[in-house]
């Protein structure tokens, strides 16, 4: 490997060395991120930095002022009810019929320490209902710490990449699958991180037909809610609507985040959205664990009690506050988000004008929508090669092997961290990786 790199080959090769990386391009998400921070500070040059998935924007103003006058209230002394304050239940309630088209009695409308604590939560509930259906499917590729939960729950989980089978193809698969009779809940995001693929509704179609066909619960992560930038989300109660699976089956959960949405992430306020079907069905499973065979007081009294006995109060304030002014049309979020395609539309550009590919690059027949990941490959090179020669051009990034793709070639790049300052650094570093390693 050439050594006139843009960041300091020595160093890099030092840092690497301290963290006792045997092989960068399979390390995690945070140490890539503990590496990165490491080179920067010692050769004081900043990274390009599209490893991690924060939010880059400020967080709305709307939740910081209600949460702000909630604490000087005094709720910060007193539990909240575990499944949440009435008024934001009725909020959440109230969003996803005027932004999804689909009814849900407030109290199926649960606050969660994250969307991350409610798929812990589900997982956990679920895989204990009904005898023999202990397993999770997961439609990849998709978000690695959700099978480390599983993992530490000690629940089986399945896989396959959902791109080799996307449209009618579909259908064959997942049900290859379902027939098995083990699986307790389906598992997807959409638009999909890290692939930023979106179901079309002839696929929702087919996952909501066969999750009623095999008594299947289908988890929908919507932490990247509404930023399909090809279509104008924006207006309460007008299609078009997120598309969810929620039109297709009430065998369904909803996972909302507030850290992308609203750029709260710091909060750790999340929404997890039950159907009223699945809040009412009763399964004996769940007696030999709850005091209510019911899966919803399971849900609620048995399982977020145990986890956390609810979401901090304050943030509930912040929450309520910003789903009221969207629901009202006071406060449009995705007209704020949408930097995040415009960003990824000049990104995109500057990587394949200098050699690199779009690895998932379609749905179905359509160009993919450009929002907040992005994949990336180079000829030649497999996605774990690529992440530890990038780290000496000051590029960062995930490989997509651990996300459960099926394409090892392949790099997930987040561009919310990038700001628009740092294009020609970005534009510099590309050229000279490009002109390091020709194309054959």
């Amino acid at each position: 490997m050439r050594e006139d790199t843009p960041i300091d080959f020595k160093e890099v090769q030092k840092q690497i060395e301290l963290m006792s990386l045997s092989n960068v391009g399979t390390a995690s998400i945070r140490e890539i991120k503990r590496l990165v921070d490491n080179i920067e500070h010692a050769t004081g040059e900043r990274f390009v930095r599209m490893e991690m998935g924060i939010p880059g924007l400020p967080p709305a103003q709307i939740g910081v002022e209600a949460e702000i006058e909630a604490l000087q209230k005094g709720v910060a002394a007193i539990y909240p009810d575990i499944d949440g304050i009435k008024p934001l239940k009725e909020e959440i309630s109230r969003f996803v019929k005027l932004f999804m088209n689909t009814e849900v009695s407030p109290k199926g409308c649960i606050p969660t320490v994250g969307s991350m604590q409610g798929s812990y939560a589900a997982f956990l509930t679920l895989t204990r209902m009904y005898p023999g259906k202990d397993s999770i499917l997961f439609l990849d590729p998709g978000f690695p710490v959700h099978k480390q939960q599983c993992k530490v729950q000690g629940i089986p989980f399945d896989a396959f990449d959902v791109y080799n089978y996307r449209g009618e193809k579909l259908r064959d698969k997942l049900e290859s699958h379902l027939k098995k009779g083990n699986v307790a809940g389906i598992l997807y995001s959409n638009p999909n991180n890290p692939t930023w693929i979106c179901f079309t509704e002839t696929e929702l179609k087919i996952i909501g037909e066969l999750a009623d066909k095999y008594d299947v619960v289908v988890m929908e992560d919507l932490a990247y809610f509404g930023m399909d930038f090809r279509q104008d989300f924006s207006k309460p109660g007008q299609a078009p609507f997120q598309p969810s699976v929620s039109q297709f089956t009430e065998n369904f959960m909803l996972f909302i985040s507030s850290s992308k949405l609203f750029s709260y992430a710091g909060q750790r306020v999340g929404m997890m959205v039950i159907s009223d079907k699945l809040f009412e069905t009763r399964a004996e499973g769940l007696c030999r664990y709850y005091s209510s065979d019911m899966f919803g007081r399971a849900m609620v009294f048995g399982t977020v009690y145990a986890l956390s006995a609810g979401t901090s109060h304050s943030a509930q304030y912040a929450l309520m506050a910003m789903l009221k002014a969207a629901n009202e049309g006071a406060f449009n979020f995705w007209e704020i988000v949408k930097e995040y395609g415009e960003k990824a539309r000049i990104m995109k550009k500057m990587f394949t004008d200098n050699g690199f590919k779009i690895v998932y690059d379609k749905d179905e027949d359509k160009p993919l929508a450009d929002g907040f990941f992005f994949t990336i490959s180079y000829p030649g090179l497999e996605g774990t090669e690529l992440i530890e020669k990038f780290v000496y051009y000051g590029i960062s990034a995930i490989s997509l092997a651990i996300t459960g793709s099926e394409r090892s070639e392949g790099l997930r790049a987040c561009v919310s961290l990038v700001s628009r300052a740092q294009f020609p650094d970005l534009e510099y570093r590309l050229k000279k990786f490009h002109e390091h390693h020709p194309i054959v």
